[in-house]
């Protein structure tokens, strides 16, 4: 009997192509360990789709795979599960432990974004954030992204305090990995309280690098955004 890593792939394989392969492998950074098949991602997230119901025993052999392809099943897999409102909170909890205890192979942007909002920040919707200020003083981007990436779920709810607390400690990171989402979490901050997101700007927009600041502010009004422009916060 095939494995569903084998019945995956062959389904991938399935719907490939040349140019999305070529397409796929010139945004794949050089060091991520993983070649792509060649897939579009609609067909790779219907293919997850289809998967939701996998046990979670065949997730690791998903998410360490050597093709890109079948990593993003993987995490969306586990995406899929984690929106089912159903789930006991053991149950959550066995997805959140599942996504950090493989996060070496959760390695690119695109992983991280599709499964950390419902995997990590909604299972930790009710519980301590510590988990994320541990992930946002790790050593490593990717991780740092997971962090500022599951807060979008706090913020989606309406709970903005730790997302800004976490968007203070990262907003001047060194990497793009992180202060990107950094940017997306603010501009999703400036919906629920605006001035909330003006004061932050405020005080930190002089260790924002541009994109971030962009991304920040997109939302806002051409009035606002000149306050920010001015270093005031008067609307």
């Amino acid at each position: 009997m095939t494995t569903p890593h084998v019945q995956i792939r062959d389904g991938l394989e399935s719907v490939r192509s040349v140019p999305e392969k070529n397409k796929i492998t010139r945004r794949l950074p050089s060091d991520s360990g993983v070649e792509a098949i060649g897939v579009r991602m609609k067909d790779v997230f219907d293919i997850a789709k289809a998967w939701t119901d996998v046990g979670l025993g065949h997730i690791p052999e998903l998410l360490a795979s050597s093709w890109y392809e079948i990593r993003m099943v993987g995490v969306a897999v586990l995406d899929f599960k984690a929106r089912r409102r159903s789930l006991t909170d053991d149950e959550r909890r066995q997805l959140y432990e599942m996504y950090l205890h493989n996060h070496e192979y959760i390695n690119m942007w695109d992983l991280v974004d599709r499964a950390a909002p419902r995997v990590i920040g909604w299972y930790l919707l009710d519980k301590s954030r510590r988990p994320l200020f541990d992930l946002a003083r790790s050593t490593e981007a990717i991780e740092r992204r997971t962090a500022i990436t599951a807060s979008f779920w706090l913020i989606r709810q309406g709970d903005i305090d730790d997302p800004l607390a976490l968007a203070e400690l990262l907003v001047d990171d060194t990497s793009e990995l992180v202060t990107k989402p950094v940017g997306t979490a603010l501009r999703e901050v400036g919906k629920i309280d605006q001035q909330r997101l003006l004061n932050f700007l405020a005080a930190n927009q002089g260790r924002m690098n541009r994109p971030a600041l962009r991304l920040a502010t997109s939302l806002l009004s051409d009035a606002a955004r000149a306050s920010v422009q001015d270093g005031h916060t008067s609307t």
